[in-house]
């Protein structure tokens, strides 16, 4: 089982360098966990890639669409976070000393925690560290693994 970041979701919804990479992983896995903070985050990076122009609202649509497909697909399990995600990010944050985790980056360390995973999968770099240093394992395809 492993958790899948928006940083990778959004390579499996659009043509992006080391999407094919993603993909493989993916394959690999028995269950791949998709939270409603990566659906929210994910819907909000689509949303400001078309209003600036960076991607064209059919194409904003078509990955839309393609997530939903994702619903119905293995290995995906879609999974709602609970309120104490928050409790659980603050404690995090407090016991991380000097390690710096960004707010969305904290949180979807607390859904891991929360949901009972250990494996993240993830391209964006300061997850990565903050991860590891947390304990999780970390895996980034078609990347050197971390630490």
């Amino acid at each position: 089982m492993i958790y899948i970041d928006t940083s990778c979701l959004l390579k499996v919804l659009r043509p992006e360098p080391l999407s094919e990479a993603v993909w493989l992983a993916i394959d690999g896995e028995e269950s791949v966990q998709i939270s409603s903070l990566a659906e929210l985050e994910m819907q909000v990076q689509l949303k400001g890639a078309w209003t600036g122009g960076r991607l064209s609202r059919r194409h904003a649509r078509q990955a839309e669409a393609r997530f939903e497909l994702m619903r119905t697909l293995a290995p995906f399990d879609f999974r709602k976070l609970p309120m104490a995600l928050f409790q659980t990010a603050l404690r995090q944050h407090r016991a991380s000393a000097r390690i710096h985790c960004r707010s969305l980056d904290r949180l979807h360390l607390a859904a891991m925690e929360e949901l009972g995973i250990s494996r993240l999968m993830t391209h964006d770099d300061a997850q990565v560290r903050a991860a590891i240093k947390a304990g999780f394992k970390v895996v980034c395809p078609g990347r050197a693994q971390p630490g």
